[in-house]
């Protein structure tokens, strides 16, 4: 478990970010960033806060401290790596009691200044970007946000798609009864994807298709290819019954239901091109992993 608590006794009175530098050995950035987010208590449980000077007793400090499952990164030079994300890893935790994420391995291989500079659900595999300091953190993100990545994933979808199309429809989150859901709505945000099939599967009705999103949206792809009446095979939010989703969101399904319901034990999609020119030198990356 990556997140852990731990105690400090306090022999002299010092300033709670001082004492988290000093004593606890915490970068300052990283003792600020703690004491931001509520992780730091007294030994009274109550939140300690930058300025506060502490005079006698313990704080008690929740610390990420990451572990390894050996997972090495694609490529990587000093400023960034790639990771070649399997299916079924979270990138980041989502509650503390998460055990094992990409986090994890990105810390314990680079340390506390790494960070991911983009994400992808925790069941789509394929390419995730590392910065591993912040100067390469700050110019990759501000790339993201100018959109100068070009990235393109594979889905398998349901039914045959023919001609090569382009979704534009805006997206927004969902008004129906699973919050985590996105929907199409010309109240949301403007959304971008194309979509060229690549082959077909006749038997089973289903196509291979290159999608390329051109803006960021969460589920954007899924979203899009569901609107479409193409839903991505494996999908266990998007086109199916609300019932059958929040039973799956609570941990209620089993693997069997999974994929009679889906049509297969994840989702089928899979993040497997990044290129992008970082400090006048283009790299472009294609993923491992048989999809």
């Amino acid at each position: 478990m990556p997140y852990i608590l731990k105690k400090y006794n306090v022999t002299e009175a010092k300033k709670v970010e001082e004492f988290l530098v000093e004593v606890v050995k915490l970068s300052e950035p990283l003792a600020l960033k703690l004491l931001k987010n509520a992780r730091i208590v007294d030994h009274k449980k109550r939140r300690l806060q930058k300025g506060k000077v502490l005079k006698s007793g313990y704080i008690e400090v929740l610390v990420f401290e990451p572990m390894t499952k050996g997972l090495k990164p694609l490529f990587q030079t000093e400023h960034f790596a790639l990771f070649d994300k399997p299916s079924g890893l979270l990138v980041h935790p989502t509650v503390r009691s998460t055990e094992y994420t990409l986090l994890d391995e990105i810390r314990y291989q680079f340390g506390d200044e790494a960070q991911l500079v983009h994400r992808i659900d925790a069941e789509t595999s394929g390419l995730i970007l590392v910065s591993k300091n912040g100067y390469s953190g700050y110019l990759l993100k501000e790339m993201f946000v100018k959109k100068e990545f070009v990235k393109k994933y594979k889905a398998l979808v349901e039914g045959e798609l023919i001609e090569e199309m382009l979704v534009e429809k805006k997206i927004k989150p969902s008004d129906g009864l699973i919050k985590l859901k996105m929907q199409t709505s010309q109240e949301g945000k403007e959304s971008s994807t194309l979509i060229r099939p690549i082959s077909y599967d006749k038997a089973k009705n289903q196509t291979l298709v290159e999608a390329i999103p051109y803006t960021g949206r969460q589920h954007q792809i899924r979203v899009h290819l569901d609107s479409m009446s193409h839903r991505i095979v494996g999908d266990p939010i998007y086109g199916l019954d609300e019932s059958f989703v929040d039973d799956f969101l609570n941990d209620k399904i089993e693997k069997s239901e999974r994929i009679e319901t889906t049509g297969a034990s994840r989702l089928m999609l899979h993040a497997y091109y990044l290129e992008f020119t970082f400090l006048k030198r283009t790299y472009v990356f294609c993923s491992k992993q048989e999809f």
